[in-house]
């Protein structure tokens, strides 16, 4: 099992490149979902906009954000921050 401190020490990427691949990630479970961006903001109690900026990696989330994503997906957040430890 990983711990979150290993994400912040193993890996060299900017981040905006970390940013792009969460976002990535949160598209990929959304869409496995079949959750449209509009559904999957009011189920994370977000607005549109911010999930959308979120999944284009336009913007460095918070911990929060990515909890309250990860909650309405049904997955951990650890799950999508887990996408970099495999960089």
């Amino acid at each position: 099992m990983w711990h979150i401190c290993h994400i912040m020490i193993s890996y060299t990427l900017t981040k905006e490149e970390s940013s792009k691949i969460i976002g990535n990630k949160v598209r990929q479970l959304r869409l496995q979902k079949n959750l449209t961006l509009e559904i999957l903001a009011i189920e994370a109690n977000m607005e549109y906009k911010q999930l959308s900026r979120i999944e284009l990696g336009k913007i460095n989330t918070t911990v929060f954000q990515i909890i309250k994503i990860a909650k309405a997906l049904e997955v951990t957040a650890a799950e999508i921050i887990g996408v970099l430890h495999l960089l």
